[in-house]
């Protein structure tokens, strides 16, 4: 099979030749990865399946933020489309946010900022050619069409998004309302130019619960979902639709399957109990993770790296696509990212 085939057989739960997988590392660790092997290409080195082509998301018109950035230090960065602000904090890769709109409290206070042109043909131009290149390659082609909640928070502060959702709802969902049509423009783009499977992602889980009650996500989150997830299959009917979140989310894992996501990412062990997904959902969704970022890989040994690969392609195979729940941090050692694909070598065909 080719990569493409082999994710394609998983995320339809069908037996592949073998178990796909996919990893990404923090800047420390891709340094490491240079130094130990000599290469600065990790798809390469280690066979991974998958490219994502995705929308630019690089502004081409100039946004004034300056307004919004008056009073902060002199190292402030604006590093999103959106006028996320951020800083250096002298920890790795770790950034500071800074808040565009911390201080708006009215919708006048919305329509004035410097929202960002999601029409502009130069983020989709690229899209269509990348995207064969990539099937001319073998791959299999994932396409990103954006944060929702997340962005709004990332606009709004974290503690000013739950205040005001309860106490001035107007405002957030103003916000996410922008975002949702922008990214509802990015999912039907995506689906034109041929990518295999719509990306979505928010983090609304904490560790053992959501951030909010179900039926605030229900309210405010769920429909918007609903409306980026069919924007693209208005398009291409039955196109698989991958979606994030960290923590334990299992309260909303019947809506997000309700709404039409297929593949659910990353199933993080430390939060949810893994055989009860498997039971409960194996017919209905491919799973794409499973393996611990806050446990095995960087606290295990490579031998426990590999039992726990081979006890989710026990779990979950074949419908599962192996990864590190998240990025991979500078504390994972080196031996423990070999193990992972040491593990998926010995365990992973499914002939």
């Amino acid at each position: 099979m080719t990569g493409r085939e082999r994710v394609l057989a998983a995320i339809n739960r069908e037996k592949p030749d073998k178990a796909p997988k996919d990893i990404s590392f923090t800047p420390a660790l891709y340094d490491t990865f240079c130094e130990k092997t000599g290469s600065n290409d990790i798809r390469a080195y280690f066979g991974l399946e998958c490219k994502g082509v995705n929308p630019r998301t690089v502004a081409t018109n100039d946004a004034d933020f300056a307004a919004y950035m008056e009073g902060l230090p002199a190292d402030t960065q604006v590093s999103s489309d959106y006028g996320l602000m951020s800083r250096p904090v002298g920890f790795y890769h770790f950034l500071k946010f800074i808040h565009p709109l911390r201080n708006a409290e009215t919708l006048d206070d919305i329509d004035a900022y410097p929202w960002p042109d999601f029409t502009d043909e130069y983020r989709y131009s690229h899209l269509k050619d990348e995207i064969k290149e990539a099937h001319d390659q073998g791959f299999f082609v994932p396409s990103f069409a954006g944060h929702t909640f997340e962005t709004a928070w990332e606009l709004l502060g974290f503690e000013k998004w739950f205040e005001d959702i309860l106490c001035n709802p107007d405002i957030p969902d103003a916000v996410l309302e922008r975002i949702t049509v922008d990214n509802c423009m990015m999912a039907r783009r995506v689906a034109e130019a041929g990518a295999d499977m719509l990306t979505l992602g928010d983090d609304v889980g904490m560790q053992d619960r959501l951030m909010m009650k179900p039926e605030i996500w229900r309210k405010y989150l769920k429909p918007r979902l609903a409306r980026i997830i069919q924007a693209a299959r208005d398009v291409v009917p039955n196109m698989p639709v991958w979606y994030h979140s960290d923590g334990n989310i299992s309260d909303i894992i019947d809506d997000l399957i309700e709404v039409g996501v297929t593949v659910l990412n990353p199933v993080q062990p430390e939060c949810l109990d893994l055989k009860w997904v498997k039971d409960r959902y194996a017919d209905k969704l491919a799973f794409w993770g499973t393996i611990g970022t806050q446990s095995t890989m960087p606290w295990g040994t490579p031998d426990d790296v590999r039992n726990t690969v081979k006890d989710m392609i026990e779990l979950f195979g074949p419908g599962l696509l192996l990864a590190p729940t998240h990025v991979l941090e500078p504390e994972v050692p080196w031996e423990n990212v070999l193990a992972f694909f040491d593990g998926i070598e010995k365990y992973g065909n499914y002939h």
